[in-house]
């Protein structure tokens, strides 16, 4: 069987640019792209397995060479969505990072670090128990196979192809990065009143008793009560979790329609 150069460029740049898409999707997106949990070899696998698997349902590639200019452009292009798509995970769990950062810090365990085991980087205490909290509750709940499902699904709402995310997909996602922050103060908001409230009684009794050993008392006070209120409202952070994460999904989709 004889292939033309069109043919052999066709075929090679329909394995290419996908590839491209999602591997860099699963080298951002959390869980997939843990350093200390998931090794490179198995992430470039998966990447190849899961190109392997969508490439046959894609629509013809563009014609043109992988190693012009218009081919590179095509590729960075492709990069810069599974990027994007996995950073939109990334703020998903950087809310439970800044709420545990909050909460360590009105404890007073803010001295306290802990290696990361999913980021990889040095955070508080409570920031790497939230989240590897937050690891088990998106396996828990098939996180892992809807990110991949709608990483499968973007390759239909937008092909391969020279044109990349909109500047209004952008400026979404630009916005949808507040709900960071307020997701991250809904899961410390109970933690952070209840210290508050601890304190300023403490405060109360300092003025009416200057001979109040305070750092003796509450250091050990804060602590407990901390512990207390995370212990009490953990039933709480799944449904903020999912809510944060159906949301994220649905940002997902929004840049991905263009």
């Amino acid at each position: 069987m004889a292939l033309t150069a069109e043919q052999i460029t066709g075929l090679i740049g329909s394995y290419y640019w996908p590839f491209m898409r999602i591997g860099a999707m699963l080298m951002v997106a959390p869980v997939f792209g843990a350093k200390n949990i998931v090794p490179l070899r198995v992430r470039i696998g998966l990447a190849i397995a899961m190109t392997w698997a969508i490439a046959p349902t894609l629509s013809a590639a563009p014609a043109v060479d992988p190693v012009s200019f218009a081919g590179m452009l095509i590729a960075a292009q492709q990069i810069l969505l599974g990027v994007v798509m996995g950073f939109v995970l990334q703020l998903v769990f950087s809310a439970l990072i800044i709420a545990g950062q909050t909460i360590a810090m009105t404890m007073g365990l803010g001295f306290g670090s802990f290696i990361d085991p999913v980021n990889g980087v040095t955070v508080p205490v409570m920031s790497s128990f939230y989240s590897i909290l937050g690891t088990l509750l998106f396996l828990s709940i098939n996180g892992h196979l809807v990110a991949l499902q709608v990483l499968a699904s973007s390759f239909q709402t937008m092909p391969v192809g020279p044109v990349g995310i909109s500047t209004q997909s952008l400026m979404a996602l630009a916005v949808w990065g507040s709900q960071m922050f307020v997701g991250a103060m809904l899961i410390a908001l109970p933690a952070l009143i209840t210290i508050t409230l601890i304190n300023i009684s403490f405060g109360v009794m300092m003025r009416a008793a200057p001979q109040f050993n305070i750092f003796a008392v509450g250091f050990p006070t804060t602590m407990a009560a901390g512990f207390i209120v995370m212990l009490f409202t953990m039933p709480n952070l799944l449904p903020r979790f999912t809510a944060l994460l159906m949301n994220g999904f649905a940002v997902m989709r929004q840049v991905i329609a263009g």
